[in-house]
Order: C-alpha cells, then structure tokens, then sequence
C-alpha cells in the first residue's frame, strides 16, 4: 500500500494578507509535517464560491489521488453547504488542526459552527435592540455599545470554558478562533483582543 500523498491549498482574506504572509505562513507551518507535493494559494473571501485555485487543488489531488489538507476548516470556507459541496468531489479532506477527523466529523463541525455563529449574531442583535429600549445611544464613539453588546454575547462561551480550566488568554483565543466565535468586526482573534475582553467582561 503506496504512502498517502497531500496537497495543500490555503486561503487568505485580502492581497494584502498574501503578500506579507500574513496568516499564510501559519498555514504553511500547519500543514508541513504532512510535506505536501504541491501547493495552492487563493487570495479570496471565505463568502466567496468561485475557487479556481481550490480548483486547481482538487483536480490535482484527484489526478494523483492524494489527499487535500488545510490548515483548518474555515480556510476552506464557513459556509456548511460550500464544504459539503466540496467533499463530493471524491477528493479526501484532512485538517490539520483536526487529524484524526474523517468527512463525516468535518461536516458536523461546519455545521455546529454554522449554528454556533448565528446563534451568536442573534444573541448580539437582541443585545443590542434591548440596549435600544432602555435608551442606550448606539453607535458611539468606536462603536462602544455595539463592543458591549458583542462581549456579552460571547460571555455564555467564556464562562463554559473558564468552567472546564481554559482560563488564559492564549488557550481562550484558540478556542474562540477554533469554534468559528468573531470580534466585533468579524476578523480572527488574537491575544490581545481577548485580554480586552476578559477585562470588558470582568472576567
């Protein structure tokens, strides 16, 4: 039985991302023990479908049966149907962060994430429509109550995770950026982001 062989493909956001290496490189260093035999980059949102670099990929994995790996399941998209789309394509999908999940237990996480995130857009909504009623100014400076009301929607997750000894800012980062969890702006989190709302929360 040959060794499986893999490709990788990773995604960045923006240009700019691409041409500093700005999260590419974690990608890269993500997926090298699998020392894939060729690579992939697409300079694309993950809201986007049209993929001619995963494309690419995937027609060579195919022709080289090898097996697709990413980094971790949003670099291929957040969009559950996207993903499933994807994993019809006959081509296996290996996460890196994830190595031991088969399809099946992919496609549950994009799902769970996918609910995990609207779930949290509501929370966030209903926050700030009751700041509203009570004769809160949305909108401030910076968008303050808008932070506010985000913190507070994330604060159910903090508290579950602080409860199982997640207590640090770093390991409260990877789990909020492995669970699909946003900032405010919609971005990745970083360190420093979440001592902030630690603080905000009180936590």
């Amino acid at each position: 039985m040959q060794p499986t062989t893999y490709v990788a493909y990773y995604r960045v956001s923006t240009a700019k991302q691409g041409q500093s290496q700005l999260g590419l490189e974690a990608q890269r260093v993500a997926v090298a023990q699998y020392r894939p035999i060729a690579e992939f980059i697409e300079v694309e949102s993950g809201a986007i479908d049209n993929r001619p670099e995963l494309h690419h990929a995937l027609e060579l994995a195919r022709e080289t049966k090898s097996t697709l790996v990413i980094a971790k399941l949003d670099r291929l998209s957040r969009d559950v149907e996207f993903i499933a789309r994807t994993m019809k394509q006959g081509v296996p999908i290996r996460c890196a962060d994830m190595p031991d999940a088969d399809e099946f237990q992919l496609h549950l996480y994009a799902v769970l994430a996918h609910k995990e995130r609207r779930m949290i857009s509501e929370r966030t909504k209903a926050a700030l429509a009751a700041a509203k009623d009570r004769g809160v100014k949305l909108g401030g400076a910076r968008g303050t109550d808008k932070s506010e009301a985000h913190a507070e929607s994330i604060r159910p997750f903090i508290q579950s995770l602080n409860g199982a000894g997640i207590t640090t800012p770093a390991a409260i980062c990877k789990e909020l950026n492995q669970r699909g969890y946003e900032t405010v702006t919609g971005k990745r989190w970083h360190i420093s982001q979440v001592t902030r709302l630690l603080e905000r929360l009180g936590e």
